[in-house]
């Protein structure tokens, strides 16, 4: 056996190893994985001393481009992206709090005598997701909101005792793909996984179609909830309330899940507009974007369901002598009790990034978030008059809209002219090129461009944008 700088086992460590597990090499270990993805020589990597290794490093970064929601300087980009993720201004105070030893070292707080810190910190993490998103009982967070959605379709199914579920409207993608990988667990054969799903496609308005969705409904008499995205994929508002009456009226839950939880500063939360699970992605409002890395998943839901809510849950209660204190209960995962069952199998989570969320909530207080709101949709809106303005461009859909919106790009190829503003150091959005199942918007949609906008975009910026996206598409 080859020694590694970086790899402490010896040979004998190895082999000791392999007579526990049964195996006679370190190869026979990986035999599943199909010969022609396995390498067929060492990785060429070179051992570097610490200085040499930041450099290096230092020069990979610096190939680069980071995106910000701000007049490009100093080679940074300026972006319009969203599709799920829009990063909002971070205050340095959220950083420096969060390095603070105590939550780097911290884990599960199981033992509440010595976990006093965490466990306010998460008490006052699920009071913020219960008032955002309206409901009474909010959980310790999910790992992100696609698994949160997935999470809360499981969720779902055990309360109703049914075992389909309907997607109404613009859903994200990746969030149906999500949902697919966990019930994919409870079906057999692809067919049976697609005897689970329905899609219901949206109307002229760019809302959930809720004549489908009533047809759709009164076709089937096992449906466990219908999931809705709201704002949707292509940014317009939904009208939850409707949807849910609907459902409701099937004996279905309905589910609400939100990319961009900013939102409800300035529409009804999901809470008071009939859902009964509300679930959102955090991490916009926590850290800068990580290229697939770590989220944060809000997950709350009406009282009556907490004793199916997956995850943790921390509560209040006092001592003996009456002081106030905090536990963890409730606790339905398998590491707890027997695991058929347990509501879910959630285990360490992204609790720092949960925390870095309710600093920066804490910093904001309700008046900051609404004001943020505010200026994320009064920018919006300036930014799809000018866009709507020009020649050979609309506005494919007339529902409101908050923060992101969907515009057709004249010449027909959004693509193209993603590629060219990028040349430049312009991230004009996210070409949508039809991603959601059962959208009626279009037969081609691949003029179709998905801008988002936040209150870190000034005036020049978005004038800017409407600028050369009229020279560009020329």
């Amino acid at each position: 056996m080859t020694q590694h700088r970086y790899l402490p086992h010896t040979d004998d460590d190895v082999a000791r190893m392999l007579g526990v597990v049964g195996k006679p090499t370190v190869e026979a270990l990986f035999s599943h994985i199909p010969e022609r993805l396995r390498a067929k020589r060492p990785l060429e990597i070179e051992a570097l001393d610490e200085g040499a290794l930041l450099a290096h490093l230092g020069m990979l970064g610096a190939r680069s481009q980071p995106a910000i929601g701000a007049v490009s300087r100093d080679g940074a980009a300026l972006s319009f992206l969203g599709a799920g993720l829009v990063p909002h201004t971070i205050p340095t105070a959220v950083d420096m709090l969060l390095q603070r030893s105590e939550w780097y070292t911290s884990y599960t707080p199981y033992q509440p005598e010595v976990s006093q810190g965490t466990l306010q910190a998460i008490f006052e993490f699920q009071t913020m997701v219960s008032e955002i998103l309206g409901l009474p009982v909010a959980n310790a967070s999910m790992y992100d909101g696609a698994s949160a959605t997935a999470e809360a379709v499981l969720m779902a199914e055990r309360v109703t005792g049914r075992r389909r579920v309907v997607f109404a409207g613009a859903v994200h993608p990746q969030y149906v793909e999500t949902m697919r990988t966990y019930l994919s667990a409870e079906a057999a054969t692809a067919e049976q996984l697609a005897d689970v799903e329905r899609h219901v496609g949206i109307g002229a308005d760019g809302r959930a179609d809720a004549a489908a969705l009533e047809k759709a409904l009164a076709s089937i008499d096992d449906v466990a909830c219908v999931v809705v995205q709201q704002p949707n994929f292509f940014g317009v508002v939904e009208d939850v309330a409707r949807l849910a009456k609907l459902a409701h009226d099937r004996g279905a839950l309905l589910v609400t899940a939100t990319a961009e939880p900013v939102a409800f500063g300035v529409i009804a939360p999901p809470g008071a507009t009939g859902a009964d699970v509300a679930v959102a992605e955090g991490i916009g409002l926590a850290i800068p974007p990580t290229c697939g890395g770590p989220g944060v998943g809000l997950f709350a839901a009406r009282a009556d369901l907490v004793r199916q809510l997956p995850g943790r849950l921390v509560g209040e209660t006092v001592d003996k002598d009456g002081r106030r204190g905090y536990v963890l209960t409730l606790a339905t995962r398998e590491q707890h009790i027997r695991r058929e069952k347990a509501t879910s199998n959630i285990c360490t989570n992204q609790g720092l990034i949960a925390l870095a969320f309710t600093i920066h909530m804490s910093l904001l207080g309700k008046r900051g978030f609404t004001e943020m709101a505010r200026l994320c949709l009064a920018k919006t809106e300036y930014l799809k008059g000018k866009l709507a303005a020009l020649p050979g461009f609309a506005l494919p859909f007339a529902g409101p809209t908050f923060n992101e919106f969907a515009v057709r790009v004249r010449g027909g190829d959004a693509v193209r002219v993603v590629e060219k503003l990028a040349e430049e150091g312009i991230f004009a959005g996210v070409p949508a090129a039809a991603p959601v199942l059962g959208n009626a918007s279009s037969k081609n949609d691949r003029d179709l461009l998905l801008v988002a906008v936040t209150e870190r975009h000034s005036r020049a910026d978005l004038d800017r944008l409407a600028a050369r996206l009229d020279e560009v598409a020329r």
